[in-house]
């Protein structure tokens, strides 16, 4: 088994951002970006049509895909 498919030896829980919680989706966009964004946010988004898997979580490729379809039709719900 090579080291990076070996299990974590840590505690902390591994994101995976194919399959995102809203709250951790925020978060993480939030540190990558330097502009604060809010689980709201992306919950306006979700409303407004933004993909979601079949549990309720969020695929980060997808849902950045549709933010920049959204943008280039002016329709983005925060202006991201």
């Amino acid at each position: 088994m090579t080291p990076e498919h070996a299990p974590s030896s840590d505690a902390t829980p591994r994101l995976d951002p194919a399959a995102m919680t809203v709250e951790d989706a925020a978060k993480l966009l939030t540190k990558a970006g330097g502009v604060r964004v809010d689980a709201s946010q992306i919950d306006q988004d979700i409303e407004a049509g933004a993909p979601t898997n079949a549990g309720g979580t969020i695929n980060l490729v997808h849902y950045a895909a549709w933010l920049v379809r959204e943008m280039a039709a002016g329709g983005a719900s925060n202006g991201q």
